[in-house]
């Protein structure tokens, strides 16, 4: 390499630096978020010996956008910086602590000259893979959505409202259970709620989608919602009414949006050829393994190696050596939203693999606190995804889990 680029990204311009191998400014530029911004840039690039065997690379600090997309469509390596990299390294520049967008690309740009070995390129995903990232983000965002709109709604019902999160309770989704949004809908008030009939409760358990049981539900919920309450004042009570439709209004989309976003990702990620030995995992259903797939790609070159992965999703642990103090800490700097599906999909781990959950109880009697033994029981379950999908294997439990196929074989002899 010997012309390097580096591209401060804005919402609607660009500023790009470009510098050789001594680290001298051969050009600079402003170019818009448009098409016309982008012939720039790549006129810009070629009058700088930028060929398709010989693409110049590209140092940015985003990792997804139209800008990135349009720039990985042109198979020119591309390495999205960590802002808080590229901050350490602006210092080198200017110690006077200055900022600008023309300095923050020529940072970026001498960041590819200097340490391009120490970042790594944009993974090479599949146009499917991509697809189903975007998919699954978007549905554990929706996620995260519909929990602070529940959130928000449980918090307002319990200023004049406790009977109904005690009549819907016994539920795991609480506010979020079609049949808890359609009793709220229908009586958003606790006097409201207390004049509903057995009849009434009955048609909404049927329009909530409830097949059995509908006439000791019913009778359940009218007793429950005709208990005895504390009660705000009558006008005060229809104003907080009032809000909590608007606030139901926002729960109903959110669920909405989640439902829909799982049935996408999970219908795309069955189409791609890894769903079948990722959901071949115990503890990892068509969602969850959508999510898993969606931060580790189809780029089977990202990894270097299964500790590359771990250290990516945060399971393995750091050590921290000065002097004679030595500390094993775990991993703050990682994928969050791997680090996320990873608990869970080690939790469900437990249930479905007898070899999982002697891996947790060993080390639980280890010493290990519940979230250091399950977050090592992922790191476990990591290894062995990594050397499935590097080898185009499926699951053996035998294989991830040799000691404790061995105990089961002792027992049934």
């Amino acid at each position: 390499m010997s012309v390097f680029c580096g591209i401060d990204w804005a919402s609607d311009h660009h500023d790009v630096v470009l510098v050789d191998n001594t680290g001298s400014v051969l050009d600079k530029a402003r170019v818009d978020d448009n098409s016309d911004g982008l012939a720039q840039l790549l006129h810009m690039l070629a009058q700088h010996g930028d060929t398709a065997e010989d693409p110049i690379p590209v140092a940015i600090e985003i990792s997804r956008g139209l800008l990135v997309a349009c720039l990985r469509a042109t198979d020119r390596p591309i390495y999205a910086i960590n802002p808080m990299a590229a901050a350490r390294y602006r210092d080198r520049h200017s110690v006077s602590r200055k900022k600008s967008d023309h300095l923050d690309a020529m940072v970026l740009a001498n960041i590819l000259r200097t340490d391009a070995v120490a970042h790594r390129e944009l993974p090479a995903d599949s146009e499917l893979a991509q697809a189903i990232a975007v998919l699954a983000r978007a549905q554990q965002d929706a996620v995260w959505d519909r929990t602070q709109a529940a959130n928000k709604l449980s918090s307002h019902l319990r200023e004049y409202f406790p009977g109904f999160l005690a009549a819907v309770g016994v539920r795991r989704e609480g506010v979020c259970h079609p049949i808890a949004r359609v009793l709220l809908a229908a009586a958003p008030t606790p006097g409201q709620a207390a004049r509903l009939t057995r009849a009434q409760l009955r048609s909404l358990l049927k329009k909530a989608g409830r097949r059995n049981t509908i006439d000791a539900e019913a009778e359940r919920l009218q007793t429950a919602l005709r208990a005895s309450q504390i009660r705000q004042l009558p006008l005060v009570e229809e104003a907080m009414g009032r809000q909590t439709l608007a606030l139901l209004r926002q729960l109903d989309a959110a669920c909405t949006s989640a439902d829909d976003l799982a049935d996408a990702a999970m219908e795309s990620f069955e189409k791609h050829p890894d769903a079948e030995i990722i959901t071949g995992f115990p503890g990892l259903s068509a969602l969850s393994g959508a999510r898993v797939f969606a931060e580790i790609g189809d780029d089977r070159s990202r990894f270097a190696d299964a500790k590359s992965l771990k250290a990516y999703a945060g399971s393995a642990p750091i050590t921290r050596a000065s002097g004679k103090s030595v500390a094993v800490l775990a991993r703050r700097v990682k994928n969050q939203r791997l680090a996320g599906v990873g608990y869970v999909w080690a939790f469900a781990a437990m249930a479905h693999s007898d070899g999982a959950r002697a891996h947790y109880d060993r080390r639980r009697e280890a010493g290990d606190r519940h979230t250091a033994a399950q977050r090592n029981l992922f790191n476990r379950m990591l290894g062995c995804l990594h050397h499935c999908l590097t080898h185009r294997v499926h699951y053996s439990e035998a294989v991830a889990f040799p000691a404790s196929s061995e105990t089961q074989h002792d027992e049934a002899a």
